[in-house]
């Protein structure tokens, strides 16, 4: 968890030095019968309110990863995806982009 929390504040200083606009792990309430409740969702980053970025650190990207990315996605209405481990040798091979 630490690597993938390093990760998120490199990528995060990034964004900033480039001008791009993001939220750090922005809160993602479900809603239920017209209540919002807060089931501690939280998206890793959030790209100029487009684009939702997860970040992970694993041996592999497991199915339940993507599902997790793609719940985030559905909940929020946004229809783009990064799911980026950085566990890999070359960060280009942990990169997996999801489109609904």
């Amino acid at each position: 968890m630490i690597l993938n929390r390093a990760g998120e504040q490199c990528l995060a200083h990034e964004l900033q030095v480039s001008g791009i606009l993001f939220k750090l792990q922005y809160p993602l309430p479900v809603e239920y019968k017209g209540i919002k409740l807060d089931c501690g969702y939280r998206i890793d980053l959030l790209v100029d309110g487009g684009l939702i970025v997860e970040l992970k650190s694993v041996d592999n990207i497991l199915p339940i990863h993507q599902a997790q990315l793609l719940t985030y996605m559905k909940l929020s209405d946004i229809s783009l995806g990064l799911l980026i481990n950085f566990n890999v040798k070359y960060l280009k091979d942990g990169i997996k982009r999801m489109i609904l």
